[in-house]
């Protein structure tokens, strides 16, 4: 099975734009890390995959942590002596600090100022802050706006919402395949207006899950859209069991802007999903970096904590805090851009074509190389100072067949762009010349329809 020559033959243009829409119709939505926010989002995502939302109460222990009390916000806003707002949450969901807690009160400047957040070195963007396990309140607005405000008045302050025992939702889509043996694809789902970061990824997530549900692949696949830390972090507690069945993984975020890809090591630092994610960015962008495993980033750091130490890498283009839009209002619909997306779902496709064609196989002729000529396998004419580099790949493949190295082995040592090397195999394969040597089972459980599920200690890892 081939991802790549099966994948969804849209005109790139045409997905780039499709996928930024996507992206676009998610972005006013004001999500937290529990809320009815990412419950829209993820019944947003459900009418296009079949995804399983799952709700985990309040209070509940989660290695630890606790799962905290929900949070859902109705309105905010500043207004002046006049009754004008002139800090309006209407206008810009970033405007409330996340998880703020309820406030209905007149006060002065002096008092309100240390409530106050803003860039200074942005005098025109909205900065973006929680407060998710403190309470507290605030309000995040631009610097020109604070200069504006009258120092001597009084504020009207009002913020309209509601901390309460609930629960934490996740989204699961399972797309089952030939083995049981599983590629997690997680993205965070729970910051508000924010494009990069993260909807570019749940952009990405949502299109890569559309396009392997039309294909039949050897692994089975698992798509988590959740909070960020707490929703990974409840996750695996709920499936600490059974995450052995994860072979690779990968996080998706920040795929939607001009910068060039990175892709930051699991802990292992050479498992085989890294070693793919190498190879193809190689050869896809000449000004991509692999970074070195660190625990500080995004949800890759729970599945790479010593105790389950999972093959989980991350990919992204601009790196988290090294672009001056990120956790700020500039981060918009127009700093994402579609053929951003698309390319970046191409690279995802790619990685996992890696993941699927890793085959490794015997040359069954092994002394001396065979005879490619009369098997239509190699060129006819003679004298040239070159061959082509479809011919290379098959030289490499039959000499690195041993029953040791791998597809990716031999990718990864010869130079060669992995789908020659696979294409070569396949193609060697077909002519008698080499044998597989790790066949998988097929074993197929069925995916599971959208659904809803209360959290219980019965279900403990009962979802992977």
């Amino acid at each position: 099975m081939t991802i790549l020559n099966h994948a969804d033959t849209k005109d790139s243009n045409r997905l780039g734009q499709e996928m930024h829409d996507f992206a676009a119709e998610l972005y006013p939505i004001c999500r937290s890390i529990t809320g009815n926010g990412i419950r829209q989002t993820l019944a947003t995502i459900g009418q296009r995959l079949p995804i399983r939302v799952v709700e985990v109460p309040s209070g509940t222990p989660v290695f630890d942590w606790t799962v905290p009390k929900e949070w859902n916000i109705n309105d905010g806003y500043i207004a002046d002596q006049s009754g004008q707002r002139v800090v309006d949450f209407r206008d810009c969901n970033l405007h409330v600090v996340n998880y703020s807690v309820p406030v209905r009160r007149k006060m002065s400047f002096e008092e309100l100022r240390n409530h106050l957040y803003t860039i200074p070195e942005h005098p025109d963007w909205i900065p973006y802050r929680t407060s998710y396990y403190i309470e507290d309140w605030g309000f995040c607005l631009s610097h020109d706006r604070l200069r504006s405000l009258d120092a001597q008045a009084e504020y009207d302050v009002c913020i309209d919402t509601s901390l309460t025992d609930g629960s934490l939702s996740y989204g699961e889509c399972y797309l089952a395949g030939e083995t049981t043996d599983e590629i997690l694809i997680s993205c965070h789902a729970c910051h508000p207006s924010l494009a990069n970061d993260n909807l570019s990824g749940v952009t990405v997530a949502t299109f890569l899950a559309e396009a392997l549900s039309r294909l039949d692949h050897r692994h089975s696949y698992r798509f988590l859209f959740a909070p960020g830390t707490i929703g990974a972090i409840t996750w695996l507690a709920r499936n600490q069991k059974n995450v052995d069945r994860i072979r690779h993984g990968l996080v998706l975020t920040c795929l939607g802007d001009a910068g060039p890809f990175h892709y930051k090591k699991s802990r292992q630092g050479d498992a085989e999903v890294d070693k793919a994610a190498a190879v193809i960015l190689k050869h896809e962008d000449e000004s991509a970096e692999t970074l070195e495993f660190s625990p500080y980033g995004y949800d890759e750091r729970q599945y790479c904590s010593p105790g389950f130490n999972l093959p989980v890498g991350c990919l992204m283009r601009s790196v988290w805090g090294t672009f001056p839009e990120y956790h700020t209002s500039a981060d918009n619909l127009e700093f994402i851009r579609p053929e951003r997306l698309a390319g970046s779902l191409r690279v995802c496709l790619s990685i996992l074509d890696v993941l699927e064609n890793n085959q490794c196989y015997r040359n069954l002729n092994p002394y001396c190389e065979p005879q490619l000529g009369r098997r239509n396998l190699y060129c006819s004419t003679r004298g040239g100072h070159t061959i082509g580099e479809e011919i290379n790949a098959r030289l490499w493949v039959l000499n690195l067949s041993d029953g040791e190295h791998t597809l990716l082995d031999i990718s990864e040592r010869s130079g060669v762009p992995f789908p020659l090397i696979r294409d070569a195999a396949h193609l060697l394969r077909d002519s008698g010349l080499l044998s597989t040597i790790n066949e998988y089972p097929a074993v197929r459980p069925a995916s599971p329809k959208s659904s809803t599920t209360k959290y219980s200690p019965a279900l403990e890892s009962s979802s992977i």
